[in-house]
């Protein structure tokens, strides 16, 4: 099979100590505030990847959201080595396999416009492979830790997410947000800061996370053999993962994968490949992920409180 070279980012987690220093505000310019509980930043898809644009210390560069990583990640090559007294002892994790000696900052605050959250904590580690990879000027990468107190709606067909800030129990304080239909939902478990909803195909259960950050789906190559009965290979990819070390796999398309009574997805772009450190990156085993190709089926709202996906429809193309 044709062989190419893919660069993906991979599923990034972060495990926090506690070290204090002060970095400046975050500033999104091109957020639209729609009330003091709501936002909504446009983004752009880099490959596959959700970017908004954002500034921190005078740098103004692309930020990846990833509901893969724990926490807010920055760019040491734009943040660079000034910081080293605040090297972590630990290893931040990559799917792939581990990145060595992130250095631990803590945000003075994170500006989304009017919304400021203090004391954000944040790792600081060599992105430069995705940078160039990608082609952009990577400032850094926004995970679960900054999204957790808020709704969040992705919408690949308007390519903008939309914040809105719930309470402890995942109300929304301002309850009129969107001006389209929630037509379905799906319950969720969140394993530490991953999301994790079951699925089936060929009456095979899977144990999948969802990621806004994987480029194409991924199957683990150890599930049941019945689920391969609608995985159809169709090529062989060099993948460059967490650390930029790379492994070949296999791509293909899989289909008829079955989420609830009502939500049924494929065909959709996924890697057949070895998840045995699942467990060490997300803190749970998991068949397999969803990313890119679950969003563009579907515009999802993520509840991280209530821990429930809400779906919205694409419009119908009238010709």
């Amino acid at each position: 099979m044709l062989k190419r070279k893919l660069t993906i980012l991979l599923f990034i987690i972060c495990f926090a100590n506690n070290f204090a220093n002060n970095i400046d505000i975050v500033v999104f310019p091109k957020a639209e505030i729609l009330n003091k509980n709501t936002v909504r930043i446009p983004f752009k898809l880099i490959d596959h990847l959700i970017v908004v644009e954002a500034s921190v210390l005078n740098k103004t560069g692309s930020f990846i959201i990833d509901t893969g990583s724990e926490t807010l990640l920055l760019n040491k090559i734009h943040f660079p080595s000034k910081y080293n007294h605040n090297r972590k002892n630990n290893k931040t994790s990559g799917v792939l396999s581990y990145i060595d000696n992130p250095i631990e900052k803590r945000l003075k605050s994170f500006n989304l416009q009017h919304f400021i959250l203090k004391n954000q904590k944040s790792d600081i580690i060599d992105l430069s492979h995705i940078e160039k990879s990608k082609k952009m000027k990577l400032l850094g990468i926004i995970g679960y830790s900054v999204l957790k107190d808020y709704e969040i709606f992705i919408d690949l067909y308007l390519n903008q997410i939309t914040l809105t800030k719930v309470d402890k129990y995942g109300n929304k304080l301002d309850p009129r947000v969107y001006a389209e239909k929630i037509v379905d939902s799906l319950n969720f478990k969140l394993k530490k800061h991953t999301i994790v909803i079951n699925g089936y195909i060929n009456n095979q259960k899977l144990k999948l996370g969802l990621d806004t950050a994987a480029e194409f789906n991924q199957i683990n190559k150890s599930v049941n053999k019945k689920v391969f009965t609608y995985f159809v290979p169709k090529k062989r990819i060099n993948l460059s993962g967490a650390s930029d070390k790379r492994v070949e796999v296999l791509m293909g398309d899989l289909n008829r994968l079955k989420l609830s009574e009502t939500i049924y997805l494929g065909p959709m772009k996924t890697m057949l490949t070895n998840l045995s450190k699942m467990y060490e990156v997300f803190g749970t085993q998991l068949d397999g992920v969803l990313g890119y190709e679950f969003f563009k089926y579907k515009r999802t709202i993520i509840n991280y409180q209530k821990e429930k996906l809400y779906f919205i429809n694409y419009p119908i193309i009238r010709k």
